[in-house]
């Protein structure tokens, strides 16, 4: 019970959720754009989606939250959705822009 909440800890974790599309983690996608521990140990995301439109974005969200949930020590999570700015491949980590061949 006594795990100590880091921002590392929880992105860790986000990378459990995988784009369905895209077949990549939400973290290295880059669509992760904020992330606070509150002192209540709620944890604040604001994030984006590839687009728009993106038919799983609200799968996505429930996926990002429930991980999130799993952490032990963590009271709840607020999931916030944002296009500004909005999200471009510029984002990727340099890791999977070599895996994509976006270099």
């Amino acid at each position: 019970e006594n795990v100590q909440l880091t921002k590392e800890l929880i992105l860790e974790k986000l990378k459990e959720v995988i784009d369905p599309e895209i077949g990549l983690d939400v973290v290295n996608l880059g669509l992760i754009y904020d992330l606070q521990i509150r002192p209540d140990n709620t944890v604040y995301v604001k994030m984006t989606m590839t687009t728009p439109g993106c038919p799983m974005t609200m799968w996505i969200l429930r996926a990002v939250e429930d991980k999130i949930l799993e952490i032990p020590g963590v009271k709840d999570a607020e999931i916030e959705l944002t296009f500004d700015p909005p999200w471009t491949p510029d984002r990727i980590s340099p890791e999977y822009k070599k895996k994509l061949g976006l270099y």
